[in-house]
């Protein structure tokens, strides 16, 4: 009998869950997606998270993970980019097991990918210091150490001379500035040989949709750590916060 957690993965555009078979970081089941609702305010986006565990027929005593696209810190939300901003100060642990109905853990989404990866994925069995990058409209960070999550980095918001660094070196701006693959693996060389110099990983993880043309810009970069492309693509988010609520439970 497997082991089972619930994830669900909150984005600006869409709300997604899934049982999660947590020997193997696979979906039992569909994945149901409803729509983001508009305003996105804290009230709307738990009722939908409500109908997604409803729909799933999660069952009781099932632990359920949250990814969120923000920085949680004690459970709390400091500041917010792509949903309504009524979530800012939200204790979104606190409301989401309130309309719920059982213990939620929640987590920011870049760091639920990491730990999806950690556990399941490109980086299963990786000892010492792994980072993930997610390279999308921006570039979301992720840094487990051991296998535990150091929580809420943004390395994309490096300087780097004199830029923050996703403005420079994002999946967007290649495509916003019609970049070639090789003019933007030169951005991205000089972003992860900053971060390399910083914390010195054992291994590198880039995750985003662009991660699927990895064989076109990854073998251009020349670094210390292996660099490899996520392994569990669009499920990362799920999996990984469900492996966390399930761990924390």
């Amino acid at each position: 009998m497997a082991t089972i957690g619930c994830g669900i993965d909150i984005g600006g555009s869409g709300v997604k869950g899934a049982l999660v078979d947590l020997d193997t970081g696979e979906f039992i089941g569909e994945r149901i997606r409803i729509a983001t609702p508009q305003p996105s305010t804290p009230e709307a986006v738990a009722e939908v998270c409500r109908q997604i565990i409803d729909g799933l027929q999660v069952p009781e005593g099932v632990a359920v993970g949250i990814s969120f696209p923000a920085p949680i810190v004690h459970g709390v939300i400091p500041f917010i980019a792509n949903l309504d901003q009524s979530w800012v100060g939200v204790d979104i642990d606190t409301l989401m097991s309130e309309h719920l109905g059982r213990p939620v853990h929640t987590l920011n989404d870049a760091d639920a990918a990491g730990l999806g990866e950690v556990v399941y994925g490109a980086a299963k069995g990786v000892a010492g210091t792994v980072i993930l990058t997610t390279l999308g409209t921006g570039i979301g960070s992720a840094l487990v150490v051991d296998g535990v999550l150091v929580p809420n980095t943004e390395l994309g918001h490096l300087e780097i001379d004199g830029h923050d660094a996703e403005t420079r070196a994002s999946s967007a701006q290649k495509t916003q500035r019609d970049l070639s693959w090789k003019k933007w693996a030169k951005r991205l060389q000089r972003y992860y040989s900053h971060v390399e110099m910083l914390f010195s990983p054992d291994l590198f993880v880039v995750g985003g949709g662009v991660s699927k043309n990895h064989e076109k810009f990854l073998p251009l970069l020349d670094l210390t750590a292996p660099i490899v492309p996520a392994a569990l693509l669009n499920t990362a988010g799920i999996v990984g916060a469900a492996h966390e609520a399930a761990r924390r439970a």
